[in-house]
């Protein structure tokens, strides 16, 4: 399952983008998304999403 960002309350900080190992979150628009095609809750490289572990805002979910 992949996880997803909540704009309404994300910062637009960035350092989500930075930690993703399989380069799966863009700035699209004013905004990050996360392709789920793309995202595998880091598996394979963390025992967690590195995604949540940065975010400052808790703008990321599970989808």
């Amino acid at each position: 399952m992949a996880m997803k960002i909540d704009a309404g309350t994300c910062s637009v900080c960035g350092a989500c983008e930075f930690e993703c190992p399989n380069v799966a979150i863009r700035m699209k628009g004013d905004s990050f998304t996360i392709n789920a095609k793309k995202c595998n809750e880091c598996e394979g490289h963390a025992d967690t999403p590195q995604c949540i572990e940065v975010c400052p805002s808790d703008s990321i979910v599970q989808a």
